[in-house]
């Protein structure tokens, strides 16, 4: 999650908000929450506009 706030540049909760409404798609291992990659390029390439 540090890693997808890194990149993106959104905080923790704004990623949690976009978790709940199934904008970004996760997987959890263990107890760790992973960001699926190609969800957070869908996501970052809808927000830049052309």
């Amino acid at each position: 999650m540090d890693e997808a706030c890194a990149v993106t540049g959104l905080g923790r909760t704004k990623l949690y908000e976009l978790i709940g409404s199934g904008q970004l798609i996760t997987t959890t291992i263990g107890r760790r929450r992973l960001v699926i990659v190609r969800s957070l390029l869908e996501l970052v390439d809808t927000t830049i506009p052309a």
